[in-house]
């Protein structure tokens, strides 16, 4: 039976992961407090750090890794790719180093895999990684030359959730429509066409969530980036940790505001309403490139698993398809099922190429 250990660094977490098979034997999340961070100047400078957690984690549960079949780690913000599997390369690795398409800590968990596997004669995989992008060459462009939409959003989990739906409905990936919302800190949508995702949304262009900004209004933005009160890092952390909920009602917790709305507080009702009507604005809006002919709209991530919340989007969107709740952010389940379906000989893994 394939024995594969999972790796996937966040912003503020090491989440991993031991399966034997389809199975999740253990798991450890491990928490990174803000000093801790604070101490590197890069998110590339942690990978002593989290190598080593990474190594503690395997020696407390009796892992070694001569035993393991495969590494499976998160596909960070490396560069546009294809959807699938990646083996971790040369190619990818100065990829990493020298000029990702942005720069979190997702990037690591190649790296770390790559560490661990490469000192036991093994290979090392990534999956999805959160720069898939396979947009249709319209769906690329924008009103300027020079700026051009990407890909990159939480493409492991919206593609987990759709082959999911697909494999429990005895429907064929490959060849339906299907929309799909990650319901998060960070919301992304996108569209499914016979099994690649055609157009997306993300935080950028698309609906406010509960620690991020999402699509503004470009003028009342412009004077706020050049009125001399903020800098870009400023800025930056208003779009990405304080906007949302954070902003308007203090709090990224969807939990607490639903406590607020059962107890009759009707700012925190408005707002929250707004969220899901963006989140039914992006769905909708995604629509046209298919003429409308969607076979399933599908919610996941965390925040569906709040039946408000989901309520509040299924009423507006029910008119365009059927909607299926997969609540949940279930990361390290489909990067284990995403290398067993190569080692198992189901999927090639595709190389960069320098």
């Amino acid at each position: 039976m394939e024995k594969l250990l999972v790796i996937n660094p966040g912003s503020t977490s090491t989440k991993i992961a031991y399966f034997e098979g389809n199975e999740r034997i253990w798991q450890e999340d491990i928490s990174h407090s803000r000093a801790e961070l604070e101490r590197f100047d890069d998110v590339l400078d942690q990978l002593e750090m989290r190598c080593a957690l990474v190594k503690d984690a395997m020696a407390a549960h009796g892992v070694r890794a001569e035993e393991l079949t495969a590494l499976a780690a998160r596909g960070g913000t490396i560069a546009p790719l294809r959807s699938g599997a990646y083996e971790v390369n040369d190619a990818m690795v100065d990829v990493i180093l020298h000029r990702p398409q942005d720069r979190h800590a997702s990037l690591l968990g190649a790296l770390i895999a790559r560490r661990i596997a490469g000192g036991a004669g093994l290979k090392a995989y990534i999956y999805d990684a959160v720069t898939v992008d396979e947009l249709d060459d319209i769906c690329h462009i924008t009103g300027l030359p020079f700026i051009r939409r990407v890909g990159q959003g939480h493409q492991l989990n919206m593609r987990a959730a759709a082959l999911k739906y697909c494999a429990d409905s005895g429907m064929d990936y490959a060849k339906s429509t299907l929309l799909v919302a990650h319901l998060g800190g960070g919301i992304t949508v996108s569209l499914h066409i016979d099994g690649r995702v055609a157009d997306m949304s993300n935080d950028e262009d698309g609906p406010f969530a509960p620690e991020r900004a999402g699509c503004l209004p470009a003028t009342p933005f412009m004077d706020l980036c050049f009125g001399g009160e903020y800098t870009k890092k400023d800025v930056v952390r208003l779009l990405k940790g304080k906007g949302g909920l954070v902003a308007w009602l203090g709090t990224g917790d969807t939990r607490e505001v639903e406590r607020r709305i059962a107890q009759g507080d009707e700012k925190a009702r408005l707002i929250y309403d707004a969220m899901a009507l963006g989140v039914a604005k992006a769905l909708a809006k995604l629509t046209p490139l298919c003429r409308g002919k969607v076979d399933q709209i599908i919610l996941t991530g965390g925040i569906a698993y709040s039946e408000m919340f989901t309520e509040m989007i299924r009423s507006r969107v029910d008119w365009i398809a059927p909607v299926t709740v997969i609540p949940g952010e279930n990361e390290m389940q489909a990067l284990a099922d995403g290398v067993l379906r190569v080692l198992r000989g189901e999927e090639t893994a595709r190389l960069m190429e320098k």
